[in-house]
Order: C-alpha cells, then structure tokens, then sequence
C-alpha cells in the first residue's frame, strides 16, 4: 500500500516558485519588459526546452542564469511555470484563444503532457470555435507539426466539407504538409480531376515567376513546378481520371510526370484491362451519409461565421451591458434566417427573406482577412418603400462591430451617435444592388452578389456611429464570403 499526497506537494512546489529568495533563473518575456524567476533544476527537469537553453548560458558573476523569450505574454507565462511547479492549469474564465495560445506555447516549451490534454480539450469541449477559426488554426497547426489530434480533426473535417480549404481566398498559403496530408486521404471527398487542378493551381502560385500562358513555358519552367510538386504529384489517383480530363487537364502537364507513368496512364485509357508497371492507388472512397432520426436534434454548427464567444458579447451589447455574458447564460438565441452558402448573395434575397423582421443581427466575413463585421437592428426590414431616396430610419439601439477573430486582437463596438441615421431602407429600385445599410456600413453589389465585386463598404469617417470599427485593412471597400442574418430570440 502507497499513501499520496500530490495536493500538499503541488501547494509546496507553489510556494517555492512564489519565494524570491533562493532563484538562480531570470526569464525575461513580453521583449524584455517583464521578468519570472525559476530555480533550473526544477526547469531541466520538467521541461526538454529549459534543460537545453540552460545548459548553452553562461552564469552571471551572482551565478544567475537568464533566458530572453521576448514573444511570450505575461499571463501566459504565468500558468505555464505554475504548470511546471504544481501541475496545476486553471481553464475557468479564460477566453478559448488563450487556451489555444496556451497550447502553442506549451508545445514550443517542450511540455508534451500538457499540449495534448490542451489539444483533448479544445477538440472536446470548444468545436464551434474551432469551426470559427478553421482558417487560422489549420495554419498553425501545420506549421508546427506537432498537433496530430487537431491534425486528424481539421482534417475529417475536411475530408467531409473539402470547400472549406481548397474553395478559401488564401488555398495556395497552406503549408506544404497541410497539403500532403488531404491529398494522402482516401475519404476526400473530391473529384480525381479537380484534385489535379488544385495541385497545379497551388505549385504555380509557389512560383510567382511562372509566365501565365502554358505555351511559353520552358523545359525549366516544367522542372521547376515539378521539383515544388514532388511530394503531391505521386498522390493523385491518375487512373481514376476520365479520359477527357486527362486529355484536357494532364495531357499539358504531361512533362511533370515520369515517362514510364504519362505512358500507363496512355495504355490505360485505350486497354483499362491490361496491367501497367506504375503504382495504382485506389479510387477515393464516397462517403454515404446518413439521415438522422427524426427524433435527433441536427448537429450541424448554428453559424459558419461567428461562435458561441461571439454571441455572448453581441448578447451583452445588445443588453447595454458592461462586462460580456458567459456562453452559458447568453439571454438570447440567434435563429438564422438568411446564409449567403445557403440562399445566395444577391442583394434583393436579403429584402425578400428579412423583410418584417425586427431585432436582427447582420454578420460578414470579410474577403482576404480575419474581419468579421456586422450590425444589430432592433427595427423591423422593410422592403415596400418605393421612393426615389433612400429612407433613413431612427433608432438610438443600432450599432455595428468588428468581432475579435484571426488576428483581430480585439472586438470593437461602435454604436449609433445620431439616432436619425441608423438605418436605411432601400427604395424597391435599388434592392437589387444594395443590401442591408447601417449607415457607415452597407452591403453592396453591382453585379447582384456580395461576392464578385468590392462595392460593400464602411465609412472610416464615421458620419453617424461612433467610430472606426475596420481592424485590418485601411480601404473602405471590400467583398465578403459570405454573410448571416440572425433574427435574435429572447429565451424563455
């Protein structure tokens, strides 16, 4: 029989690290602007990274050792030497993107026990958000290599919902790991011959000096995008291609390919039966999903924009509230009524499906960047004014935002300052190109989608709410990817 007493032990170990009378460990963080001592056996022996940087300083004549970790916040720092003394990390009341940057640095300090229960958790307990910043966290995952839960997780999501990487603005960005590991996957749920089009699509945008037309390029050209496809030509499954698309997407890349396997893939279309000396790899599974139960609430995520985080901050606005509502005491429920992925973007859809509705929430994702901007109206949509001006609409409720998100460090909130210029209805005439307005910031197209042209804008001068909300970009214009109206419910 064992007796444990762990919880003393962490509590003294606590102690120690709070004494300032016998550290021999100086660590400067936040660019040398804050400082945590530490005693280095305790480092070395908790963490791989510490044993190794400790090992390369030399001493100070008070034989102190100081190690420089400039990009580190304080309060992240902060848990991770209570980790590495008590073995203790308090999640409660900390924002989901501080758990992930938690994780990072964890994973960068070596300290493998606690980057996976992070990673668990995250996966576990925090998927909307990980669906809200999809984009970000694939990248980073990626880039660090070290994270094969959330790897396997982003990419069963993936394998399902492949648009969600290979249809992105930022497609040829991904990380040439990220982009090996979807194209190693049988589940992928994409056509052989579109597959050949995003490899060639992101090996050319690898090169920039590539000349645009085909018919100019040298045999070095070809060597080039062959040398930067090394790792993703052998994974597409040349003879699960119809003969069209080979003729027509293959056929003007063949000098990127082997001799012995462009001549397979020739025998193969004219005598399918014949064996060939190329590696065959199996067709791609299709996946058969399956109808829930009637009985079955959907599992399907309520938003493909904004999270649980972000409702209760809209939530605490809406209520004129100054701290934000916990996401497990939000008053209200957002019921999605339009998505640009569900109904279209064009701008009379808007009118069409909101018109009457009253206290709705507005959000888009901004084309490019992190932004996610929107607007609340506590109003009711109308779409019957026939006049030949626009018809301003008072209120002293409305307010428009930019939701933390990406690298949008911080939400930003701007609400109405002249309550005679809230809102516009838009006259029957012009419903076809303007959606919905809120003064500063108003959706618009002269194509009849949000997404073909850069003609929604925000006012950086601020003419009737209360100031700036633009985070990232210095242009008033922009396009979107999409966009939600919410119609918000009080609970019962």
């Amino acid at each position: 029989m064992s007796l444990k007493f762990f919880d003393k032990l962490s509590q003294n170990f606590i102690d120690l690290l709070n004494d300032k009378d016998d550290y021999n460990v100086i660590i400067e963080i936040e660019n040398k602007e804050k400082s945590f001592t530490a005693h280095s056996n305790i480092l070395k022996y908790r963490s791989p990274y510490f044993r190794k940087e400790l090992e390369n300083i030399q001493p100070n004549e008070n034989n102190i050792k100081t190690i420089i970790k400039s990009s580190v916040s304080s309060q992240i720092f902060d848990v991770i030497l209570k980790y590495i003394y008590g073995g203790i990390v308090n999640l409660e009341n900390v924002e989901t993107r501080f758990i992930f940057d938690l994780m990072l640095v964890a994973n960068e300090f070596e300290l493998k026990e606690l980057t996976n229960k992070l990673e668990i958790f995250l996966i576990d307990t925090k998927a909307s958000w990980l669906k809200t910043y999809f984009s970000l966290i694939y990248r980073t995952i990626f880039n660090e290599n070290n994270f094969k839960n959330l790897e396997n997780y982003c990419n069963d999501i993936i394998a399902k919902h492949p648009n969600i990487i290979f249809d992105s603005s930022d497609f040829t960005s991904l990380p040439v790991s990220a982009f090996v590991s979807l194209l190693k996957r049988d589940d992928l749920q994409i056509e052989e011959g579109k597959i050949w089009d995003y490899v060639i699509k992101w090996g050319i945008a690898q090169n920039s000096t590539l000349p645009t037309d085909l018919e100019e390029w040298s045999k070095e050209n070809f060597l080039t995008l062959k040398t930067t496809l090394q790792q993703s030509l052998p994974l597409v499954r040349y003879f699960h291609i119809s003969n069209t698309e080979i003729f027509d997407k293959i056929r003007p890349y063949k000098k990127l390919l082997d001799k012995q396997l462009w001549l397979d893939i020739n025998q193969h279309m004219i005598a399918p039966d014949r064996p060939v000396k190329s590696i065959i790899l199996p067709a791609r599974s299709t996946l058969v999903i399956e109808l829930p139960l009637r009985t079955e609430e959907s599992k399907e995520p309520f938003s493909t924009i904004i999270s649980e985080e972000h409702v209760a901050e809209i939530s605490s606005w809406i209520d004129r509230k100054t701290t934000t509502y916990s996401t497990t005491n939000i008053p209200y429920k957002f019921e999605l009524i339009l998505s640009g992925t569900r109904n279209g973007f064009a701008p009379q859809t808007f009118w069409n499906i909101c018109h009457g509705h009253a206290k709705t929430v507005v959000v888009t994702k901004v084309k490019g960047t992190d932004e996610i901007l929107g607007g609340y109206n506590p109003l009711k949509w109308n779409n019957t004014y026939d006049g030949v001006w626009p018809r301003w609409t008072e209120t002293k409720d409305s307010f428009i935002f930019s939701l933390k998100n990406g690298n949008i460090q911080n939400s930003i909130i701007s609400r109405i300052k002249d309550a005679q210029f809230a809102l516009v209805n838009i006259s029957k005439s012009s419903q076809n190109k303007i959606g919905p307005h809120f003064g500063d910031f108003v959706l618009k197209s002269e194509k009849s989608d949000f997404t073909l042209d850069n003609q929604s804008q925000y006012s950086f001068k601020s003419f009737h709410y209360e100031k700036s909300i633009r985070a990232s970009t210095s242009s008033d214009y922009f396009s979107i990817v999409n966009y939600e109206v919410f119609k918000i419910v009080k609970k019962s």
